[in-house]
């Protein structure tokens, strides 16, 4: 049976040290539920067990915390009380993170291959890393269980902090000796340590199920790089994707992750803060300019929001922050009769190496890929690159520079380009461990890579439109390629006169273009584009405006006719998803500013007037509208193209197409 999430959803943390001496004395479940109504929340994520390890509910657990008053259940009083607003009540534990069990149990805590306990010093404020290959799996399973007991049917749980520990305690050991693993090989380590990984998420899905019978709640397990969703989503019934900008994840993660993370037929839910910064930033309230576009950002990607909050320990929210969250909140409310249950509409893939951690590394080719396309407002979905990778459905397929292209991912490349799709690749990924491009059908000659670190670009008219007439640098080492008599070269590669070094070097950065090589640096055969260099990093971390240019250019060459075309600004994000008869495009007109050397921040929409959009649509609409608002736009369709003129953004707009 489906999870269907509700839309408007609180992530409530209660990480309450045991010296707070006052834990919810000021506890008021009327009060709680009624602010949570006012603010338009119809869901919960609520604390049995915090990362202190301390237990808020009714149970003899020496865990519970020792200042939550005799006799009061906490996580029962609010189920009830949300329960009876019809708002859903999921239920908040901690795996990895457990003072209390850390403190009284120190052998449980992991064990680095330096024999030092994983997490915070003896001095640090801060969390230990619990070890799953010791009992206190089953001491954690023990408190699942009661939960489960007590509180059934739940609506879902949400288990946080589930890392693959890599522990070297007595328990991992034993358990790698007896599976033949070699404890000195660091590789090896972490396989078992993922497999264990896996092992405890099934054992914790089916020990809930076993409570749930025909009618299964929600599991998530978090902190879990998205990536692992293809060997993963067997554990889950939704995807969360945490993602509090201003708290270390930035405005790129968001995207990047549910353009992959919704491709698994898995309902998705976005998740951010009301904090200025991150977790637990008490008297931090973010602009609500902020929150509104990071909610609406979410809608925009078809996903129901989630805000994170930290109720005060004596049981009291924080009045304004829920004045700030109802704002955005009956704004996501009006807009759900177009997004509860949307479903992005794409025809652009692009492949996403899965062998990377939980955050996106800053300025690699994903983030790159994802910057350059939404500036360009494609289309896309981000698939994993593996040999299981299904291509069916879109029209062009993008293999940005460091996916390796392997036997089987290569063999679903040439049957897309079969079928009639087109290819854009770049980079090393165009060039195999032997040195010999990965297809013939790529058009290319392989001579090795450039023996110089920088080289500029002198590009053919054909992908130079709206450029300046000049050799364009390209600051990083790309292939000597050369086009195949049945190829053409698009752009040719310019050479300076030396590479910089100590010996011989020319003023302050770069040494100067020499003369027209008779290397490549963009080939074309039929409907495959090749680029010699590693674009999408180099966009990702450089940022030239021209490599988006090109890209968009080529990009034309082999979708001539994309699915939405608009004269928005770079900064304005539009994307396109259907909800029954309806097509929706969704236009995001927020710029994140990076008011501090470590901080980008959202204060205010940038409104919009007059927008051009065209959306490829079939037949002629019925009408067009501009919701919330319900206002009727004017529309022309003729060639399978429908346009408007959007008359305001102001932040946010949904064109709907009915």
């Amino acid at each position: 049976m489906p999870i269907r999430l509700p839309m408007r959803e609180i992530h409530l943390d209660f990480h309450t040290g045991p010296d707070v001496p006052d834990v919810g004395h000021q506890w008021d479940a009327t009060a709680f539920a009624d602010t949570m109504a006012e603010a338009h929340v119809n869901s919960v994520t609520i604390f049995a067990k915090c990362h202190h390890g301390h237990l808020y509910y009714d149970t003899k657990h020496p865990a519970r915390h020792p200042s939550l008053p005799k006799g009061l259940d906490l996580l029962g009083e609010q189920i009830e009380a949300l329960h009876a607003r019809d708002i859903a009540a999921p239920i908040y534990m901690s795996v990895d993170f457990d003072e209390y069990a850390a403190r009284e149990h120190p052998e449980w805590v992991s064990v680095d291959v330096n024999g030092k306990r994983a997490g915070a010093s003896p001095l640090g404020a801060g969390w230990k890393h619990m070890d799953m290959g010791s009992p206190y799996q089953d001491y954690l399973a023990e408190q699942i269980e009661e939960v489960c007991r007590k509180y059934k049917p739940c609506d879902g749980f949400f288990l946080d902090i589930c890392f693959d520990s890599d522990s070297l305690s007595r328990w991992n050991l034993d358990a790698m000796r007896r599976q033949g693993i070699d404890p000195h090989d660091e590789q090896a380590r972490k396989r078992y340590a993922h497999a264990r990984s896996h092992a405890y998420m099934a054992r914790f899905k089916k020990l809930i199920d076993g409570h749930h019978g025909k009618k299964p709640c929600k599991i998530w397990f978090n902190s879990r790089p998205k990536v692992y969703l293809p060997e993963e989503k067997k554990y889950l019934r939704h995807v969360e994707i945490e993602a509090l900008p201003t708290g270390g994840w930035g405005y790129t993660y968001f995207p990047i992750n549910v353009r992959f993370a919704r491709t698994f037929g898995l309902p998705t839910l976005g998740m951010t803060a009301r904090f200025h910064k991150s977790w637990a930033d008490f008297g931090g309230l973010k602009p609500e300019a902020a929150l509104k576009y990071e909610c609406a950002q979410m809608l925009a990607h078809g996903a129901a929001c989630s805000v994170g909050d930290q109720i005060h320990p004596r049981g009291t929210l924080d009045k304004a922050a829920y004045r700030l969250i109802g704002n955005v909140y009956d704004y996501v409310e009006r807009c759900e009769p177009w997004c509860d249950g949307a479903k992005p509409v794409t025809e652009i893939a692009v492949l996403r190496n899965v062998d990377v951690g939980y955050h996106v590394t800053p300025g690699d080719a994903t983030e790159g890929a994802m910057r350059a396309l939404q500036q360009l407002k494609h289309q896309f979905d981000f698939l994993p690159a593996i040999d299981t990778v299904n291509l069916r459905g879109y029209r062009l397929v993008i293999v940005p520079d460091h996916v390796t292209v392997t036997p089987g991912i290569k063999s679903k490349l040439r049957a897309h380009l079969k079928a009639g799709g087109s290819l854009l690749i770049a980079g090393n990924a165009a060039i195999g461990a032997d040195g010999k491009p990965v297809m013939p059908e790529l058009g290319i000659v392989s001579h090795g890579p450039s023996p110089f670190t920088t080289t500029y670009l002198r590009l053919d008219r054909a992908i130079a439109a709206n450029l300046p007439d000049t050799d364009h640098v390209m600051y990083d080492r790309g292939q000597r390629l050369t086009a195949a008599a049945s190829a053409k070269a698009l752009s040719r590669v310019v050479e300076p006169y030396f590479e910089r070094t100590y010996e011989h070097f020319c003023s302050h950065f770069q040494t100067p273009s020499d003369k027209l090589s008779r290397y490549a640096a963009v080939v074309q055969k039929g409907r495959a584009i090749t680029f010699a260099h590693d674009v999408f990093t180099a966009f990702g971390t450089h940022g030239n405006v021209w490599i988006r240019h090109v890209l968009g250019n080529c990009i034309d060459r082999l979708l001539p006719d994309p699915l939405l075309c608009t004269d928005a600004p770079g900064y304005v994000e539009a994307t396109v998803t259907k909800k029954g008869r309806a097509t929706v495009v969704h236009l995001l007109s927020y710029c994140p500013i990076r008011r501090t050397p470590r901080l980008d921040i959202v204060e205010e929409p940038i409104v919009l007037r007059d927008v051009a959009v065209s959306l490829r649509l079939n037949k002629a609409p019925r009408r067009v509208t501009l919701e919330p608002t319900g206002e009727t736009i004017d529309f022309s369709h003729a060639n399978g193209q429908c346009t408007v003129t959007v008359p305001r953004v102001d932040g946010h707009a949904m064109v709907v197409f009915e």
